[in-house]
């Protein structure tokens, strides 16, 4: 079974429970070799989006989702899916259990670009709400934004 690892303000159980009802928390982990980061600066908008980007040595802090065919397809056109900004790639999260498979949204674009105060608040508070640890929460505090 391979579930959707939630990087950026998905880490929130709470705004998932409303977004996907019936797709549990299973767990929490870890991208080994990925870095967060942002996209969208050529697309005209206000604020760069949460992505991933393939990076020895980094990680990235996820939730771990059951997620439900149906809560699958809101999310997919919640996240840009259906509309290309995002297309969805499969590996593995590292957890205290095991490796699990895992797919996850990636940005369509170039990275570059960043955030707004608001959304980089977002992220955090969703990292705290999943559990993240606080030095994963710090990192992020210490990134520049957009304002």
């Amino acid at each position: 079974m391979h579930l959707y690892a939630a990087y950026g303000s998905n880490l929130d159980p709470a705004r998932m429970r409303a977004t996907c009802p019936r797709s549990p928390l299973v767990g929490t982990g870890w991208l080994e070799g990925w870095r967060l980061t942002f996209g969208n600066a050529d697309l005209g908008s206000e604020t760069a989006v949460a992505t991933v980007v393939e990076s020895p040595g980094e990680r990235v802090f996820v939730a771990l989702y059951d997620l439900d065919p149906a809560d699958r397809q809101v999310l997919d056109e919640l996240e840009g899916l259906n509309s290309g900004l995002y297309r969805r790639m499969h590996t593995q999260a590292a957890t205290l259990e095991a490796n699990r498979q895992v797919w996850l949204y990636v940005f369509e674009g170039f990275e570059g670009g960043l955030p707004s105060q608001w959304y980089l608040d977002e992220i955090m508070r969703a990292a705290e709400e999943a559990g993240a640890p606080q030095d994963y929460i710090e990192a992020l505090r210490k990134r520049p934004t957009a304002e």
